[in-house]
C-alpha cells in the first residue's frame, strides 16, 4: 500500500525516529522500540541515512502487520512511513 512521494510529504506523523547517522540494525531496532508509543492507525516516520533501512523497514513492517507506506530520500536524510494496524 505504497503513495506518491508527494503524498508521504504531505503526511504528517505521529511519531518521528530519528536514526541517522546509525548503521544496520540501529533504524530498524530504534522504530521497534518507538512503535509502541503509537496508537493504532497512526504513523511513523523513521529518518535514516543508512540505505539498508529501505529494505529492512518494508520487511519488518510486512512480519509485523503493519502497513508499510513508502519512502523518499530529502536532502540526504531517508524518510519512511508505515502505520500501525495492530
Amino acid at each position: 500500500m505504497t503513495v506518491t512521494t508527494e503524498e508521504l510529504k504531505a503526511l504528517s506523523a505521529d511519531l518521528v525516529v530519528d536514526a541517522r547517522g546509525v548503521s544496520c540494525p540501529g533504524p530498524i531496532l530504534a522504530a521497534k522500540k518507538a512503535i509502541g508509543g503509537l496508537a493504532v492507525g497512526g504513523v511513523m516516520e523513521v529518518q535514516a541515512t543508512d540505505s539498508g533501512t529501505l529494505k529492512d523497514i518494508p520487511a519488518w513492517s510486512k512480519k509485523m502487520g503493519h502497513d508499510y507506506l513508502g519512502a523518499f530520500d530529502e536532502a540526504g536524510c531517508i524518510k519512511l512511513y508505515l502505520r500501525k494496524t495492530k
